[in-house]
């Protein structure tokens, strides 16, 4: 059995990583988070230990790795504010664990630098959560792709739209510097899935990119591709909205979709299954993707230079 702590353990994607760790036949021993609204870890590890100050749960985690393999901390999860995340790997891996981070990974390319360094010091080891790498529909897509004989590149539209209300642009997530912005919070995972399928970036333009959101087009070995990404429920398609949906996500190869909102509950558990067996995805394989929404975060949008996204072209 791993024994498991976890940052962040009031945030939305916290759940996930303790069904995981439970589904895995492991425990979690520790977590930590400022707020206390934490309910949810009675329904997966109710004797955890819990902590609302930093300072006393590293040295909790401290004195369970001094006590020299009893209960000592094996892996820590990482589910913070995406700023943050460097810095909680950072104490992971000191800590004599291995980290298990949310993604982004981080905000900027440098720190997967830094991070490596600390690798190679410690000896232990960053995993990351990118899921769509996992999901059978994005594996089965990637080997077709990479097994065809096609010269052309696909024609690729990237559409997700997942609506938030009034609190998000009040939270972290509103703030940039905290994010990095919608292209880096809620785009991230399918930049990677992107670059997974298609191969080498070759190009990224930025046509929009606001409070709500982005859109842009990227261009890889095998895919010229037109993303839009939204946290605006008014971009949801009018069919779906009406029918109460507040979520749509699509993606179109050569004008055919491809199926994949299936699955994705059992994605982080999958995910888990594949870093304890020590096939985790490491910091360079996160390397592109970061690269990718730092370039749309630090670019002035311009209407010149690739195809635009539908949804954007009467805008």
């Amino acid at each position: 059995m791993k024994y498991f702590a976890l940052v962040g353990a009031a945030g939305y994607i916290a759940p996930r990583h303790m069904e995981a760790i439970k589904a895995t036949g492991h425990e979690l021993v520790a977590a930590y988070d400022p707020n206390d609204s934490v309910g949810i870890i009675d329904s997966h590890f109710p004797d955890a230990d819990f902590f609302t100050e930093f300072e006393r749960f590293d040295r909790h985690v401290d004195k369970l790795r001094r006590a020299k393999g009893r209960r000592a901390i094996d892996y820590i999860s990482i589910c913070s504010p995406n700023y943050l995340h460097d810095s909680h790997m950072r104490f992971a891996l000191r800590s004599g664990a291995d980290a298990i981070c949310e993604k982004p990974l981080v905000l900027n390319s440098w720190n997967i630098d830094g991070l490596l360094e600390i690798e190679r010091d410690t000896g232990h080891k960053v995993n990351t959560i990118l899921q769509l790498r996992v999901h059978p529909a994005i594996v089965s897509l990637r080997e077709k792709i990479q097994n065809e004989l096609r010269q052309s590149k696909h024609e690729v539209d990237l559409t997700y739209i997942t609506s938030r209300g009034n609190w998000y642009l009040q939270s972290w997530k509103g703030d940039p510097k905290k994010s990095g912005g919608i292209a880096t919070n809620i785009g991230v995972h399918f930049f990677d899935m992107l670059h997974f399928v298609f191969g080498e970036l070759q190009d990224n333009v930025v046509h929009l990119t606001s409070d709500t959101k982005a859109a842009g087009y990227l261009e890889y070995q095998k895919a010229r591709v037109r993303w839009f990404l939204s946290v605006d429920v008014t971009d949801v398609p009018l069919a779906q909205r009406q029918a109460g949906q507040r979520t749509y996500r699509s993606i179109t190869v050569d004008g055919e979709e491809i199926e994949f909102s299936g699955g994705f509950n059992d994605l982080h558990c999958r995910s888990y299954e594949e870093i304890l067996a020590g096939r985790g995805f490491g910091l360079e394989t996160n390397r592109t993707a970061i690269e990718t929404v730092q370039r749309i975060r630090s670019s002035i949008p311009s209407r010149h230079g690739g195809e635009l996204h539908p949804a954007i072209r009467n805008l």
